[in-house]
């Protein structure tokens, strides 16, 4: 009896040794976004994510998880289960909720891979403003009662909350003259706009290709160096004697604790995405910039962009940390 049971055991040993391990991924991967469907993080995610199947052979599934600014989903990724099988999104409001005293998330909460896209930041304003140019718009902040013109976005002390402030303050005015109204991104807040809720949105004109095709609204500045060449008709900051310039940035990032085989995979798939035709194609056509960094370079980016942001949120008064 007891030789029969010591045979069952090795033939059990001996299949399962036999047995092929199951490849990583061998379910779909949940991608989660911070800001709601339609913005510009979701417009580079879904086309990342395309490309990203095809790379994994595995669906890779867009969830959208908004709310608090943006902490609500970079939270959701920081405290994922570390198994691969959930990344995310990472905005640069990652970047400034602790010195917003919104919490201790940082950049060095999650695992930073790489920014997928860079993304500049504009005026655009409603179809029928008076305002045709970036130099009526600032005139009429300047002779406007404080608070009394709204722009948004972001949320408070968000990324195009930071474009707003730095650009008022090139033009010599108070970088919080501009009442700021906290939205979950830029498609909650271009509906806002067209509403009348708003007067000025500081995002992307790429989150309002679409309003912008249908003339229900005009983008009136770009903050850049040089005119971007699918917005041929728009000065740039630089054109209009204003030194600043703001591109936002998406990031591809997993919780930290990702096993090192299965964090390979993952990064290795992610280079090849955004080596893919289709997928630069995409970002290109609606005049996004793909990217993909070494991680030293990634690193060393994010630092200087959270210190000259976090210096436009001293101004603000929105410093906390």
């Amino acid at each position: 009896m007891k030789g029969f049971r010591k045979l069952a055991l090795a033939l059990a040993a001996l299949t399962a040794g036999a047995m092929p391990a199951f490849a990583f991924p061998d379910r779909p991967v949940q991608l989660i976004v911070p800001w709601a469907a339609g913005g510009g993080m979701d417009s580079v995610m879904r086309i990342f994510a395309n490309g990203l199947e095809a790379e994994l052979k595995q669906p890779v599934n867009v969830v959208n998880r908004t709310g608090g600014g943006g902490i609500t989903g970079h939270t959701a990724i920081s405290t994922a289960t570390a198994d691969g099988y959930t990344i995310g999104g990472v905005s640069p409001e990652i970047s400034f909720f602790k010195s917003l005293g919104l919490g201790d998330l940082t950049p060095d909460s999650i695992d930073m891979f790489s920014r997928v896209s860079l993304i500049p930041a504009g005026i655009t304003v409603k179809a029928d403003s008076p305002w045709k140019t970036a130099a009526d718009y600032l005139r009429a902040v300047k002779e406007s009662p404080k608070g009394s013109i709204m722009a948004s976005g972001t949320g408070v002390g968000g990324s195009w909350h930071i474009a707003s402030g730095g650009i008022l303050k090139a033009a010599g005015i108070a970088p919080d003259a501009v009442r700021w109204v906290p939205s979950n991104g830029g498609a909650p807040a271009l509906q806002d706009l067209v509403a009348g809720g708003l007067q000025v949105f500081t995002g992307s004109p790429i989150e309002a290709k679409a309003m912008l095709e249908a003339g229900r609204v005009r983008t009136i500045l770009l903050m850049t160096e040089e005119r971007h060449p699918n917005f041929p008709d728009v000065p740039s900051a630089k054109e209009a004697g204003l030194d600043w310039t703001y591109q936002n940035w998406f990031a591809l990032a997993a919780p930290k604790g990702v096993p090192a085989d299965r964090r390979k995979i993952l990064f290795d798939a992610a280079q090849r995405t955004m080596q893919r035709e289709d997928v630069r194609k995409g970002m290109a056509d609606r005049g996004i910039t793909p990217v993909w960094d070494k991680p030293e370079e990634f690193a060393a980016y994010v630092k200087a962009f959270t210190e000259r942001g976090n210096g436009v949120l001293k101004e603000l008064g929105l410093t906390k940390n």
